[in-house]
């Protein structure tokens, strides 16, 4: 059984960690968020410290390295995507690995920084790229890997999640903190494309505002066309509360691919994987964390060609 420590219990991806620490058989002994609303845990286990302060969470987990059968072995990070590299690196600090949410890091300098305190540390950083377990997902990149090489394949990628007037007064409608909408909502989507399709030759930004963004990107072996977005005047249908608020939509040369369902028991699979030594690195997370860093820094050109079928109605 390992002991786990995590940050950031509060959040909306928190309870998909907690399930899979319970359900690989480990312990949770303490959690930091310095928002209260943490009834959640009650769920999952009965016996875990809670701390609002980092300063206090910190001491704490020192002082569990000098207590048998009390050391944390690793470190679960949901909190906010700006926290997330100074959460790694308590992780080491004490001693244990981190399991960290996508996006990893921020900025590809901050992978770097990393890498050298894995070698330094003799920890590790375990990611969650979720989609590359997905079943479907494997069978399409099986599929592309073995078809002969010819034209490269055309695709339309569009997510729509619609969020309240709450999401831009919040840490992740600040672009320093979120990343922006292609981090914080598409990062995965992109990983997952890349690892697909292969590595990006060319990107272009045709928009992009606080609550979307479009683009397109020419990778290896597919041309993407994507939006993002959090509008709900984006949505293909009536946006009401408590109905259906997403529109997720991936098309592969004119066909649309659907893998709407087996999300349900991804993370814990990740942790599986992680225990067992098989996580996704730091070294996996690269490729993304530099297109989305690349879509956030580039300034919006006008469409030439490659333009999202959504940017002609604007």
């Amino acid at each position: 059984m390992k002991n786990f420590a995590m940050t950031g219990a509060s959040g909306y991806i928190a309870p998909r960690h907690l399930r899979a620490i319970r359900d690989t058989g480990n312990r949770l002994i303490a959690v930091l968020d310095p928002h209260d609303a943490v009834g959640i845990l009650d769920s999952y286990f009965d016996d875990v410290d809670y701390f609002r302060e980092f300063e206090r969470f910190d001491r704490y987990a020192e002082m569990q390295r000098r207590v048998a059968d009390r050391s944390i072995d690793y470190v679960s990070i949901c909190s906010p995507n700006y926290l997330h590299d100074a959460h790694i690196r308590f992780a080491f600090r004490i001693g244990a690995d981190a399991i960290c949410e996508k996006p990893l890091v921020l900025n590809p300098w901050n992978l770097d920084a990393l890498s050298q305190l894995q070698v330094e540390t003799g920890r590790h950083v375990n990611t969650i790229l979720q989609l590359r377990l997905h079943p479907s997902i494997i069978q399409l990149r099986q599929r592309i890997e073995a078809a002969k090489a010819g034209k490269p394949h055309e695709i339309t990628l569009t997510y729509i999640t619609s969020r309240g007037n709450w999401y831009l007064r919040s840490w992740k409608g600040d672009l320093e903190k979120s990343g922006g909408i292609a981090t914080n909502i598409g990062v995965h989507f992109f990983d997952m494309l890349l690892w697909i399709f292969g590595a990006v030759r060319h990107s272009e930004v045709h928009l992009s505002e606080p609550k979307k963004m479009a683009g397109h990107l020419e990778l290896a072996n597919a041309n993407v066309r994507w939006y993002l977005s959090v509008d709900k005047s984006d949505l293909p249908f009536p946006c009401e509360p408590g109905k259906k608020t997403m529109y997720r939509s991936i098309s592969i040369d004119g066909e649309e691919f659907e893998f709407s369902e087996g999300f349900g028991d991804l993370h814990t699979t990740s942790y599986q994987k992680i225990i067992e030594g098989n996580g996704f690195t730091l070294e996996d997370s690269r490729a993304s964390i530099e297109v989305v860093h690349m879509m956030r820094h580039a300034p919006a050109v006008k469409a030439t060609r490659n333009q999202h079928p959504y940017l002609t109605r604007r």
